[in-house]
Parts: C-alpha cells; sequence; structure tokens
C-alpha cells in the first residue's frame, strides 16, 4: 500500500471515537449560524483534546487516554442511503488528485526506474469518509450516542423551558418506537445542557444568572455557558481572524449542500437500484417520519426527483472535477467564524475540554463499571442456569432459523438487553477510550457466545474488534490475529452479504498487515475484495494492492503494473477519468519498450481515449500516434480502429487552432535518408527512330563502379578544358543526392528547371492510407544576380507560387504493408537558398476497405477518386542525418556527424540545357562492322550553348568523321549504295597495283600528347543556339570482341556567357550493344630474299594475311567479300597482291579461311623525310571494281583510333648513366632491324538476308604489324593464366636484367642471298671435280656500321651432317672479315666444289655480324639462312 499521511495507530483511534449528538434550539442555531456554521460544524476543529486525560478501569487502575477526539453530529432521524454514500465518496475521490509539483518515488527493481507517487491522498479521503460515514448499525455500539448537548440561546425568553423541551424531545427520539433512528448507546443518555451567549449583542448579567439557576438544576458538571460572537460580522475586514474550519467542511463540502443535484458521479435512484441496496444494520430500514419540521433529514439523504433522471451509465458521467470544484468555490468564498475572535476560539476549546473530563469520561468509567459488574455476576453463574435465565429475560428472542436461512441472514438478532450485548457494550466502550486489553478481553468473550449462537453478523463484528484490540494493544502481549479478520471478512461478505462492514474490516486489517511489512498478505486481502458491485471500491483497492507489490523487499514491478491496469480499468468504469488515467500512466513505464506489443497498444488505447475524454487533447494524440508508430502485432481490424480513432482526436485536436502550424502525423513512416533529389527536367521520350540520351533518371539504380566512371570522364574532359589541370574548385556535377552522393556542399539548381524530390514512404498498417493534397513543404530567401538577400531578409513559405512553384499529388494510395515513393516536384522561378523542409499531406483511410473478416478489399488498380472517410492535414519533416566523421582525432574520439544538404539547393541564374537524341542508332553490329548513324544535338533552354565535347573510354567505338569529312561531300556512288565509306569506281587494269594516298593523324584529331577520348563535336559554328538543334552524322564501328557491351558517353558543354557558380553542365548516355562474330584476321610479315627492285634495294617484304569466317550465321549472315585490303604506314606499303590461288572474289562462307599474299615495299624516302613526321600513306589493294578511299573519313578514322593504343605510348628516355648509353643505343639499332611499322586494314562486306531482303553490311579489320616473323591478330588475344611458381623466401640480388638481344633480333641485322645456278651440268667423265661460281649477297639492315665475318668451314663432322649437307667444298679463303655502312649491299665471289651428282645444299656458310662500335658485350650470331639448294648433273 501506499504512504500515509496517519500511522494505523493513529488512524484506527481516530476513526472510531465516542459519539455526541447535538440538539439546538432555533435561536442557538441562529447564534451558530452568523458564523456560516452550524454548532457541530463550530466545534469540530476543537474536538480533539490537547492533553492527556485519565480514567480509572472496573480494577480501579489508572488508565491514561491520548489524544482523544470526540464527534459531534446533528441529530438525524433518517439512516443515510447507501447510494448517497457511494454519491458522497465518489466526489471525495475525484475531488482529491495529486498535487501539481508533486515529487514522485523513483524506484529501481531490476532494469526499471519507475516514477511513482509515494501517497495517495484520494485513497485516505476514501477510507475516511467511508469509516465517517457508515451508517450506526445494532450489532456493534462503537458509532452509537453516548451524550446529548442540548443548546439553548441565553437570548430567548425562557431558556429554562426551552431545555426542557430539547430534553423531551431528545427522551422523545431516543425512546418511541417510531425512531429507530439514530442509534444509542445505553437508555440512560448523559444530557449536557450548554447556554450558547452572544457577547456581542446579549446581556451578560442574565446569561451569567440562567447559567447559575442551570447550575442548580442540573449540577456544575452537568451544564456549560459557552460565550461567542465577541466581535459584529460587519467588522471582519478589519484583521486577520485564522479559519480553522474550512480544512474539515472542504473535506465533507458535499454533506454542507443541502442537495447536489448537479453531483459529480451520478447514482440510479430507480426501483431496481432500491431494491439492491443493502440493509446496513441488519433490520428493515423503512421510517416513519414523525418528527417537527426542525429536524433535517440526514445530509446523505438523497433528493429523489432530481436523481431519477440520471444513470450511472449514462452519457454525461464525467462532471465531477468541475461540479466540486464549483462546491469548493462556494465554501471557500464564505470566511467561516466571522463573529469569532481568538479568545472565542479559546472557549469553545476549554467547552470541549470541561464537557469531556467533567462529564463524558466520568459517565463512560461508570458505565464500564455497570457493565463490568453485569459480567463479574455472569461469570459466577453455572453455565446452564445463565442460559436459563437467558432464555427466561429474553423471551422476545427471534426464534431459531433452518440451516439455509442462516446462511442467507446475519443468523440471530438480539434485543438490546441482551446479556451478549451489553458485553460487547463494554467491549466498545473500553475500545473508545484506548483501554485495549480489557477491550480484548471483552470481544474474545462475546465472540464465544455469538458463535455458539450462530449469530454470525454478531460474531463477526466481534472477531473484526478483538483482531484490532490485540493489534492496539501496547506492548503487543499477543501477535495481531489475521486469521480472526479473515474469518470476520468472509462472514460479512459472504453469509451476512454485508459489503461495507466487509469493506471497513479489509480496510483496517491492510493497514495493519502494511505496518508489519507484510505486503504479500495485505494486497491479497485487498484483492479478495474487489468485485462487481462497486467499481469504486474495487479501483481503490486494486491500486493499493499494486502499491503493495511495488512496496515489496523485492518489488514485483510487472504486478504492480497489471494491479495499476486493473484499477484504471476499474476507476474507468466509475466515472473516475483522471484517476483512471493516472493508473494507465503509471503501468506504462513498466510495460514501455519490452515487447510487451499487444499491452502497450492496449494501454496506448485507453489512454489516448481518457485524455480525450478529459479534453487533454495533446496527451491524446500522443498516446494514439504511439499505437501507429511501434511495428503493430494487431489485426487489420484493431489496426484501422486504431487509426480512425486517432484521425477523429486529432480533427478535433486541429479544429481548435486552425491558423496554428500544421501538427507533425505519425504516418506513414519516411525513411529520411533514403530521401533522393533530382535536378532536371524530364526528357522526351524515344520519338520513332530517335532514342534519346538515357543520362541520370530516378529510375536508375545506383552503382558505385559506373559512378567513378562518370566522374573520371568528367575529370578529364575538364582537364583537357583547362590546359591539362584540374581547377582547384571542381566538383563532379551530381544530378541526383542519394545517400551515397557527396552531400557535404550545397548543391546547385538551375532557375525554371524543375526539383523533384523523390520520398520514400511505408505504410507499417495493416489498413491503407490515403494521402491527398501530397505537396513538398519549404522555405525561400530570394537573392539578386550579385548573391545579396533581396530587398530584406525575407523567409517565404509555401504560399508563393511566383517564387517556387509547388506540384500537388491529389491522390496517393499506400496499401497495408507497402513502401511506395513519391516524386514531389517544385519549379524555382527565382533565384536564391531554396530549404526544402518535409512534406504536408491530408492523412486518412479509404471508405470501406475493411471487409468484415478484416481482409483489406482494396481496389485493384488504383484509379479514380477513393472516398476518405476522415483525414486530418498535417507535416512530416524530412530530416537527414550527415555522414559519421572520422578525420580528426578529435572526431574519432566523440560521434560527430558531418551535414548533409541534398535539400537545400542553390537556385543559379539560367544555364543552356542540352537534349541529345541518337538516329537510327543500332543495337547489333558485328564485329568490325561499320555503321553510319546521326546525332541530334537540341538546346531546349533560353541560353545558348558552345564548347560541345564528347569524352568516352571507348574512342574507337565511334567518330564523327576528321576535318576532312565535313566539307567533302559523300560520293554519289556510295550514296547509292548506302555505303558508310567514300568509294571511287576503279577500271579493272588497275586492280593488281596499289593505289596510293596519304593523311596526317593531325587531321583526324589525333596527334601526339593529344587527350584522344575528348572529342569535340563538329558543331556549325561552335555555338548552338536557344531553340535550335543540328544533327550530324556519326560513324560506329563494333566492337572486336563478341559479347555485350555498355559505353558511355558524356557530352560536355558550357554557356557562351560564363557563370560564377556553374562552368559547366553534362550530359550522359550509355549505348548497349550486341556484337556478334565476323572474321578473325590473322597476318604475318617476314623478309623477302629476293634483292631486286625497282629502285635496286633490298627492301622487300612479304605479307600474310589470313581470313577466317568466324560467323555462325545466327546474325543471317550468307558470306563475306574481302573488298579491299589497304596498308597505312609511314616507312612501308603494299605493292601488289601475289595471288596463289587466283581466286579473284574472295569471298568467305561459314568456318571458311582465306590466304592472301601481299609484296610490301619501303615508301619513297621524300615522302617519308619531307612530311611532317606525322603523315601516313594508306595503299589500297582492291578486289573489286570499287575502291575505298582509306586515307578519308570513316575508314581513316577508325584506324587511327585503334592505334592511339601505340600513340599513346611514352618516348624512349635518353639514359642518365653514359656508361648505359652506348649498350642501349646498340639495343635501340638493333631492335630496330626487326621491327615494322605496318598496318593492315581488311575491309569487307557481309550479304546479310533477314526478312526475304538482302543487306549488305561493310566493315573493316585492323592488325598492326610489329615485329617480322611474329603473327599479329586483329582480335585481342586470351592471356593464358600463368603457371604457379614456387614461393621464393629469400630477398633476390639486385640483378641488373640482361640487356643483350635476342638471337631473331641480331639474326636480322644482316640479310644474306646466295646467287647461283638451279642446274649444273659438269662432265665428270672428263673433270672429277665440279667447280661452281656463287655470289653471296650481304645486305646492313640496320642504320649502323656492322662487323661482319663470313666462315665457309663446315661447323660439325659427324656423318649425318655430312649427308645432309652432301660433300662439297668451298674453295679459297674460308674466313671473310669485312664491314658494312649503314644500309650497304656487298657482294662476295665464292667458288663451291662438288665431285658427284646430287643435290646440295649451298644454305651452310656461316655469317657472324656485332656492331662495329661494340668490342665485348656482344657475340656474334649466327643467322639461320635458308636452305639453297643445287642440282650437280653428269653430261
Amino acid at each position: 500500500m501506499a504512504q500515509c499521511v496517519q500511522s494505523v495507530q493513529e488512524l484506527i483511534p481516530d476513526s472510531f471515537v465516542p459519539c455526541v449528538a447535538a440538539l439546538c434550539s432555533d435561536e442557538a442555531e441562529r447564534l451558530t449560524r452568523l458564523n456560516h456554521l452550524s454548532f457541530a460544524e463550530l466545534l469540530k476543529p476543537f474536538s480533539r483534546l490537547t492533553s492527556e486525560v485519565h480514567m480509572r478501569d472496573p480494577n480501579n487502575q489508572l488508565h491514561v487516554i491520548k489524544n482523544l477526539k470526540i464527534a459531534v453530529s446533528n441529530i438525524v432521524t433518517q439512516p443515510p442511503q447507501p447510494g448517497a454514500i457511494r454519491k458522497l465518496l465518489n466526489d471525495v475521490v475525484s475531488g482529491s488528485q495529486p498535487a501539481e509539483g508533486l515529487v514522485a518515488n523513483v524506484i529501481t527493481a531490476g532494469d526499471y526506474d519507475l516514477n511513482i507517487s509515494a501517497t495517495t491522498p484520494w485513497f485516505e479521503s476514501y477510507r475516511e469518509t467511508f469509516l465517517q460515514s457508515m451508517p450506526a448499525s445494532d450489532h456493534e455500539f462503537l458509532n452509537h450516542y453516548l451524550a446529548c448537548m442540548l443548546v439553548a440561546s441565553s437570548s430567548e425568553a425562557e431558556p429554562m423551558e426551552q431545555f426542557s423541551r430539547l430534553s423531551q424531545e431528545q427522551h422523545r427520539i431516543q425512546h418511541n418506537s417510531d425512531y429507530s433512528y439514530p442509534k444509542w448507546f445505553i437508555p440512560n443518555t448523559l444530557k449536557y445542557y450548554v447556554l450558547l451567549h452572544d457577547v456581542s449583542a446579549g446581556d451578560e448579567q442574565r446569561a451569567e444568572s440562567i447559567y447559575e439557576e442551570m447550575k442548580q438544576k442540573y449540577g456544575t458538571q452537568g451544564c456549560y455557558l459557552l460565550k461567542i460572537n465577541s466581535r459584529t460580522s460587519n467588522r471582519a475586514s478589519d484583521e486577520q481572524i485564522p479559519d480553522p474550519w474550512s480544512q474539515y467542511l472542504q473535506k465533507n463540502s458535499i454533506q454542507n449542500q443541502e442537495s447536489c443535484e448537479d453531483g459529480p458521479c451520478t447514482i440510479t435512484s430507480n426501483k431496481n437500484y432500491d431494491s439492491n441496496l443493502l440493509s446496513l444494520d441488519g433490520l428493515d430500514n423503512e421510517v416513519k417520519d414523525g418528527l417537527p419540521n426542525n429536524f433535517r433529514t440526514h445530509p446523505l439523504q438523497l433528493d429523489q426527483p432530481s436523481e431519477s433522471s440520471n444513470s450511472i451509465n449514462g452519457p454525461d458521467r464525467v462532471k465531477p472535477a468541475s461540479s466540486l470544484h464549483e462546491t469548493k468555490k462556494a465554501n471557500t468564498g464564505v470566511i467561516h467564524g466571522v463573529c469569532l475572535t481568538l479568545t472565542d476560539h479559546d472557549r469553545i476549546r476549554q467547552f470541549i475540554q470541561e464537557f469531556t473530563f467533567r462529564s463524558l469520561l466520568p459517565h463512560i468509567e461508570k458505565t464500564i463499571r455497570q457493565l463490568n459488574d453485569q459480567l463479574i455476576s455472569r461469570k459466577g453463574l453455572s453455565r446452564s442456569l445463565f442460559s436459563a435465565t437467558k432464555k427466561w429475560f429474553s423471551g422476545s428472542k427471534v426464534p431459531e432459523k433452518s440451516i439455509n436461512e442462516l446462511k442467507n441472514t446475519s443468523g440471530l438478532l438480539y434485543p438490546p438487553e441482551a446479556p451478549e450485548l451489553q458485553i460487547r457494550k463494554m467491549a466498545d466502550l473500553c475500545f473508545l477510550v484506548q483501554h485495549y486489553d480489557l477491550a480484548y478481553n471483552c470481544y474474545h468473550t462475546a465472540k464465544k457466545d455469538f458463535l455458539n449462537d450462530q449469530a454470525m453478523l454478531y460474531a463477526a463484528g466481534a472477531l473484526e474488534m478483538a483482531a484490532v484490540s490485540a493489534f492496539l494493544q501496547p506492548g503487543a502481549p499477543r501477535p495481531y490475529p489475521a486469521h480472526y479478520m479473515d474469518t470476520a471478512i468472509q462472514t460479512y461478505r459472504d453469509i451476512c452479504k454485508n459489503m461495507v462492514l466487509a469493506e471497513r474490516c479489509v480496510l483496517l486489517s491492510a493497514e495493519i498487515l502494511k505496518s508489519q511489512s507484510k505486503y504479500s498478505e495485505a494486497a491479497a486481502l485487498l484483492i479478495r475484495l474487489t468485485s462487481e458491485d462497486s467499481d469504486l471500491r474495487s479501483a481503490l483497492l486494486l491500486e493499493q494492492a499494486a502499491h503493495c507489490f511495488i512496496n515489496m523487499k523485492s518489488p514485483m514491478v510487472r504486478k504492480y503494473a497489471f494491479h495499476m491496469i486493473l484499477a484504471g480499468h476499474r476507476f474507468s468504469k466509475a466515472g473516475q477519468k483522471k484517476h483512471a488515467l493516472r493508473c494507465y500512466c503509471q503501468a506504462m513505464q513498466v510495460y514501455k519498450g519490452k515487447g510487451w506489443s499487444l499491452a502497450e497498444d492496449h494501454i496506448n488505447f485507453t489512454i489516448g481515449r481518457q485524455s480525450y475524454t478529459l479534453r487533454q487533447l495533446d496527451n491524446a494524440v500522443s498516446a494514439f500516434r504511439h499505437i501507429l508508430i511501434n511495428e503493430s502485432k494487431q489485426s487489420a481490424a484493431q489496426q484501422g480502429a486504431f487509426l480512425r480513432e486517432y484521425l477523429y482526436v486529432y480533427k478535433n485536436v486541429s479544429q481548435l487552432s486552425p491558423d496554428g502550424p500544421f501538427p507533425q502525423l505519425p504516418l506513414p513512416y519516411i525513411n529520411s535518408s533514403e530521401t533522393r533529389v533530382f535536378f532536371g527536367h524530364d526528357r522526351r521520350p524515344a520519338d520513332g527512330e530517335k532514342q534519346a540520351a538515357t543520362h541520370v533518371s530516378l529510375d536508375q539504380e545506383y552503382d558505385s563502379e559506373s559512378s567513378q566512371q562518370w566522374r573520371e570522364l568528367e575529370e578529364q574532359v575538364v582537364a583537357v578544358v583547362n590546359k591539362g589541370i584540374i581547377p582547384s574548385g571542381f566538383h563532379p556535377t551530381q544530378y541526383c543526392l542519394n545517400s551515397y552522393s557527396d552531400n557535404s556542399r550545397f548543391p546547385l539548381a538551375v532557375v525554371e528547371e524543375p526539383i523533384i524530390v523523390e520520398v520514400p514512404f511505408r505504410n507499417p498498417l495493416k489498413v491503407p492510407l490515403l494521402l491527398t493534397d501530397l505537396s513538398l513543404l519549404w522555405k525561400f530567401q530570394p537573392k539578386d544576380v550579385n548573391g545579396r538577400d533581396d530587398e530584406e531578409v525575407r523567409e517565404l513559405v509555401t504560399d508563393e507560387p511566383e517564387m517556387i512553384g509547388t506540384e500537388v499529388i491529389s491522390e496517393f494510395l499506400i496499401n497495408s504493408e507497402e513502401s511506395k515513393v513519391a516524386r514531389l516536384k517544385l519549379f524555382p522561378h527565382h533565384i536564391g537558398e531554396l530549404h526544402i523542409l518535409g512534406v504536408v499531406y491530408n492523412l486518412g483511410t479509404i471508405q470501406g476497405s475493411m471487409t468484415v473478416d478484416g481482409i483489406g478489399a482494396l481496389p485493384g488498380c488504383h484509379t479514380g477518386k477513393h472516398s476518405l472517410s476522415m483525414s486530418v492535414r498535417g507535416r512530416q519533416d524530412l530530416e537527414i542525418q550527415g555522414p559519421r566523421l572520422n578525420n580528426t582525432k578529435e572526431e574519432k574520439t566523440s560521434i560527430t556527424y558531418g551535414p548533409d544538404r541534398r535539400l537545400d539547393p542553390i537556385i543559379t541564374e539560367e544555364m543552356p540545357l542540352l537534349e541529345v537524341f541518337f538516329i537510327h542508332f543500332p543495337t547489333g553490329l558485328l564485329c568490325g562492322e561499320i555503321r553510319k548513324a546521326y546525332v541530334e544535338f537540341a538546346n531546349v533552354s533560353k541560353c545558348p550553348l558552345t564548347g560541345l565535347k564528347v569524352v568516352s573510354k571507348h574512342p574507337e567505338f565511334f567518330t564523327f568523321g576528321g576535318n576532312t569529312a565535313v566539307l567533302t561531300p559523300l560520293s554519289p556512288s556510295a550514296s547509292e549504295n548506302c555505303s558508310a565509306y567514300k568509294t571511287v569506281v576503279t577500271d579493272s587494269a588497275s586492280v593488281c597495283t596499289a593505289l596510293v594516298s596519304s593523311a596526317s593523324s593531325i587531321d583526324f584529331g589525333i596527334g601526339i600528347g593529344s587527350q584522344l577520348e575528348v572529342i569535340p563535336v563538329p558543331l556549325p559554328d561552335t555555338v548552338l543556339l536557344p531553340g535550335t538543334s543540328v544533327q550530324l552524322p556519326m560513324w560506329l564501328r563494333g566492337p572486336d570482341e563478341e559479347g555485350v557491351h555498355e559505353i558511355n558517353f558524356l557530352f560536355y558543354y558550357e554557356s557562351v556567357k560564363k557563370q560564377p557558380k556553374i562552368q559547366h553542365r553534362i550530359l550522359r548516355h550509355t549505348a548497349v550493344i550486341c556484337t556478334s562474330r565476323s572474321l578473325n584476321v590473322k597476318a604475318t610479315v617476314c623478309r623477302s630474299n629476293s634483292l631486286e627492285g625497282e629502285e635496286g634495294r633490298g627492301d622487300n617484304m612479304l605479307v600474310f594475311v589470313d581470313v577466317e569466317n568466324t560467323n555462325t550465321s545466327e546474325a543471317g549472315v550468307k558470306e563475306f567479300h574481302i573488298v579491299q585490303v589497304s596498308s597505312s604506314s609511314k616507312h612501308w606499303k603494299l605493292q601488289k597482291s601475289v595471288d596463289l590461288s587466283e581466286n579473284k572474289d574472295a569471298r568467305l562462307a561459314s568456318r571458311e579461311k582465306g590466304k592472301f599474299c601481299f609484296k610490301a615495299i619501303r615508301c619513297n624516302e621524300r615522302e617519308g623525310t619531307t612530311q611532317s613526321s606525322e603523315k601516313y600513306t594508306f595503299a589500297d589493294i582492291i578486289f573489286g571494281n570499287e575502291q575505298i578511299i582509306s586515307s578519308a573519313s570513316p575508314c581513316a578514322d577508325f584506324f587511327y583510333r585503334s592505334l592511339s593504343s601505340e600513340l599513346k605510348r611514352p618516348r624512349t628516355q635518353l639514359s642518365l648513366h653514359p656508361e648505359k648509353h652506348s649498350v642501349e643505343d646498340a639495343m635501340r639499332l638493333i631492335r630496330k632491324c626487326s621491327e615494322v611499322d605496318l598496318n593492315i586494314v581488311i575491309l569487307w562486306k557481309a550479304y546479310v538476308v533477314e526478312d526475304s531482303k538482302q543487306l549488305i553490311l561493310e566493315g573493316q579489320h585492323h592488325v598492326i604489324l610489329h615485329t617480322i616473323g611474329k603473327e599479329a591478330f586483329s582480335y585481342p588475344q586470351k592471356q593464358e593464366p600463368p603457371e604457379m611458381e614456387l614461393l621464393k623466401f629469400f630477398r633476390p640480388e639486385n640483378t641488373t636484367t640482361s640487356s643483350r638481344p635476342s638471337v631473331e633480333q641480331l639474326s636480322n641485322l644482316i640479310k644474306t642471298s646466295l646467287h647461283y645456278p638451279e642446274t649444273f651440268n659438269h662432265p665428270f667423265h672428263q673433270k672429277s671435280l665440279c667447280l661452281v661460281p656463287v655470289t653471296l649477297l650481304l645486305s646492313n639492315c640496320s642504320k649502323a656500321d656492322v662487323d661482319v665475318i663470313v666462315d665457309l668451314r663446315h661447323k660439325t663432322t659427324s656423318p649425318e651432317a655430312l649427308e645432309i649437307h652432301g660433300s662439297f667444298t668451298w674453295l679459297g679463303q674460308t674466313q671473310y672479315k669485312l664491314q658494312l655502312k649503314s644500309q650497304e649491299i656487298h657482294s662476295l665471289q665464292l667458288k663451291a666444289c662438288f665431285v658427284h651428282t646430287g643435290v646440295y645444299n649451298l644454305g651452310t656458310p656461316r655469317v657472324f655480324a656485332k656492331l662495329s662500335d661494340q668490342v665485348t658485350v656482344f657475340e656474334a650470331s649466327q643467322q639461320n639462312s635458308m636452305p639453297a639448294l643445287i642440282i650437280i648433273t653428269d653430261v
């Protein structure tokens, strides 16, 4: 139980005090009424004695009484009605609420920290009022009148006669059988005569003389002169006199109103209800009213007519607080005791002392003695004799009842003079004067008698008081007999059906158990008495039981919370809304956040309802909000009910302040961090053959890899524009801001271009939500062009459409448990700073969206208007937390977050806006296929744009043509055949030899040091005016690898008028191309052994080209025609085709392979030197009747782009170490001998059948030949994975890599050629030795001097070698040493000697070469020469 102001040792004596009746004459009543008080009320503050009192017990022992209090009340002749008592108790409880500034106790139990009100003043007020308002009953005498004060005024004509009349009146009330109420303790009631004297108005001498007369007639101890009203009421304002009555009268303010028609908690008073009322004392409580008018009815009497219309369950049950406050105001406006001075207060106090000391206590002492004497005489008789006497004396006893009746009634009813009742009287008297030992003995004795007689009501009363007496005995000679109380409660409740008495037992026993820290037993006792007949009592007892659980040594927190909920429920049923709300709030502390979601929902729902009833609308909204925002486990129907209730309450709240700020709504959830902001207008979709650039859109998923690629492309183009340096203030353009983007800076938006905010909503409920009139909430600060605030600083809100246009979504439906994004637009019309604050919308549900079984019956699609059941307008803020900072030490050690400014764009001045469309853009190509498309560039803004460039990682995929392409129109024949190439018709005569042309790579935008990936778009006049568009041709070449290719284009452009904030803009496009296999080309080059040429120099080479058709006819390709083979090089050119197979048309069907051989010669020296070093010579060998000009666009473009990787290689730097210089130079010279820079371009046509039409596709493949003898391919070779190597656990020595040239490289220094007759006839019979002259030609291929050694000796002498070489001998000098100058040709005349006919290999001379200036570095290496066969015949 909660802490109480009084201890139980103070509470019980104060609850059972001697009762004194007061009977006043009208004149005496008038005197007291001058103070706005009745006589009984006048005495109330002074009714406790200030000093100890002594009296003697029957054994003549002195007994001390401490803090004795007496209760004086006016005589009322009708018992109070139970309904009226209930009404009073209801009012008392509702009038007592927790104090505003009350500091709650913080109880920590386990992981709970609970704020709990330590005291429950409403319970104490209830208990005090309950005990005071208990009607007197015949089975006990504790609240029967012991004495009666007869009060008359000194101002009356005949005061003594008035006293006689009052005395007779009292006698008539007590002894006349018409009056069963009030109850009197003993027949011989003490009468005390009080003469009231008005000091300010009365005659004091007369009063004294009357008092003397009274003393003579009634004795000095039986009368008193009380002087009051020492001042007149009109002097009240002069001095402030304390008002001790207010605290007493406030408590019972309802009693003091003659009738409270508008009672706080109304009680039914219909016939049904009356029939259920309990008979409080076991007697028939019909009362015959035979009193004169001066006896008022009981203050608790119900006013029948006024109550009949009210019902306890009526709609208007909640008036308690207001009506009680009115009553209090009525009372507090009146000053009590206005005619009394402090002296008068002392006189009243003295009067009570005198009455108690001199009259009441002696009377009680005498009565106890008399009763004790009776008891002793009873003990002296034998039991049987006493029984006979008892029967003789009590002839009028009610006859014995059957056992059923005994259980259904309170058992026997004793007449007033029954001996057993005398024992009870004595016990009660002893109890009232705190003589608990004697009281206990008497109760104990009476209890046995009552039980023997089966008088259960009497027995229960004796048991109850015996238990209390035993507890209150000084020195605690015996333990508290709790089982007495349990028996008493059970008897009252089950046998006597008297819940009022049972309740009193429980209240007393629980206090006693609490004082002994027996909280568990006290709680069980309190819970046992909760029942359906009284909600208020059950609520209060359950609340006290809850306090018992929390005050235990080990607090039982969950039991506390559960019983608080039960108490709250019962308070609610009793109409005590404030207390109900308080209980639920207390319990909520326990259930909150512990996963008890259904319990939490129930509590919040009830708190919401109670708060709403009490007009605490903010609390109601908060409670309902909690139900909705927790992940609810309720059924759909229940959630729908919660939502409707919430909307209803919210609507009422918003109606209170219609012009106030929008309230925050709890639904739907918004995941603010996932909010995306898009800057840019809606692009036109594809239109027929036109395909719009993909750019950036909200439908694209974020990909960090592609995001990084776009960033690199933009950095690349910005670096090119700014002469190779990226400006320090550069930040990559971000059109879409999300949780992955860098949002630390204010984003830039352009005026007149929409801003789209994508807000992710989630509906956690199982019922659909309908948002209507959904739009963004923002504030805007306009600026002028210079960035200064416009006029004065203004913060505009959403009602300024001329500054910022706001799109409103009229309906937005979110189905049950659905996540859905809303895209909301703003249209800035002015420059300045925009801050997007949140969203504003009407929240509602769909009418009839719930079926009976709770399954959402939603329309299949979101069409038309949904009928809203109810909606409220509110907002939700978008608050995005920035990324956690983790750079400095302070940031690492603390939790700090950076800003996220994606919702705070700065609106800048107008910028150009580019749209790009691709026309006839293919999705599928053959590898190497050339296709012509068109690109349309449109400026859709009001500003001209310039500086248009495109950047891509795959520049070899497309070209806009070289500088010459735009100037030279396509040839008519090409346009006839729809060819992408520039072609010229040739005559068949010139087919065999190559047609030569030349072009510079600079014309095609490719030079040393230029950024190949950044390509300027050749706009006419380099400017695109507002509202205009231009179409440019664009050639595409299918990538060499088959598969799906994603190719990113980034278009860069600037405004003609430079802007301070935005320097450039970009547009992105991702093209997806699927390529299928076409041709594989493999080429090798080797030196030709023939030395004759046009110029007589040995610079001939043979080029072998293998072409394989790898297409598997998937794309409907019938066959490929090789139409032309071209070469492009700075030093070499193809001269003619060495046609091996006589196959003129060069056709390749599926999986066929063709072989071509070409002769290549070195270009003219003047061609190579006089022109710029970037000049390339193109030679075309044609296999048809049309020449494709390979040095023009687009053929040359794609050729140069395929070369780009070569051109990007850095030039070899000269060594800084002089000793290594010569070695490296020598290496370079040797390497150069085996290098060729010859590039082959294979041009082809493919015949494709598609939809019974024949199409001709064309394309080109490139093979780049670097080294003699090494194969080169047109398609990328797959790298073989390297074999696993053993791990090395030691550091390798820092050995320099050998700069020794390879054997192949050295063998290419010198080119050798043997000239001899193929057959030689010799008459061996004439001459046995055959001599054949042989010329050995040595050609120096390098540009340095070379020392050559020719060794004619056979290397091996083994028989096998002799067989291979045949037995012939070189005659003459066996070794020659000579030096060849740069590219010099030298001939040696040799003689070979043969002795037999046969076939001989003359290729035995070994030639060793080394650079002249290298002495020790290189050993000479033998050249592996080709076999040179000669046939020797005999004639």
